[in-house]
């Protein structure tokens, strides 16, 4: 559906959630390096939990690298200096949902080098930022939302399950 690229995450159990979302949705996880945790860290299975399997990792030695493997891709920055908020933009199958550390964010020169492909969360002035799975969560979901959320179980759908 998306790619979700996480660059130089440090928290093992943001990852492990953005990958059950991944998961879930059917997005693409990026890992870009350097990783704040070993992908085989306890605390980042257990957060994915026995989802790892239905996952595409892969795994970027740096942001360049990165971006040469998405080249042509429409990518979303997120970040909270955007003027334009994340709901305003359009998602499409296979676009690129970029965040930046849990700490310090996207670096300035990258996000300064492509403003039109910036968005932000809103929320209250004095606050620094959501937590980074939320965010991926947030932006995720609107994607799919604007897309009909393709693949995913429908209204209909649940109606018919059995409880």
């Amino acid at each position: 559906m998306f790619h979700v690229v996480l660059v130089e995450p440090e928290i093992p159990q943001n990852a492990g959630n953005i990958a059950r979302t991944c998961a879930a949705t059917g997005c693409v996880l990026h890992l870009v390096k350097p990783l704040g945790f070993e992908i085989s860290d306890k605390y980042l299975k257990r957060a994915g939990l026995d989802y790892w399997d239905l996952v595409e990792v892969r795994v970027h030695e740096n942001l360049v690298e990165a971006l040469r493997a998405l080249e042509g891709v429409k990518l979303h920055l997120f970040t909270t200096k955007a003027q334009k908020r994340y709901d305003e933009a359009v998602y499409h199958r296979g676009d690129a949902l970029v965040f930046g550390k849990e700490t310090r964010g996207l670096e300035e020169e990258f996000l300064v080098s492509r403003p039109e492909d910036c968005v932000r969360i809103p929320m209250l002035d004095e606050r620094r930022s959501l937590n980074l799975s939320n965010a991926v969560a947030i932006a995720v979901y609107e994607g799919l939302r604007q897309n009909g959320f393709p693949g995913l179980r429908t209204e209909g759908e649940l109606h018919r399950l059995k409880w």
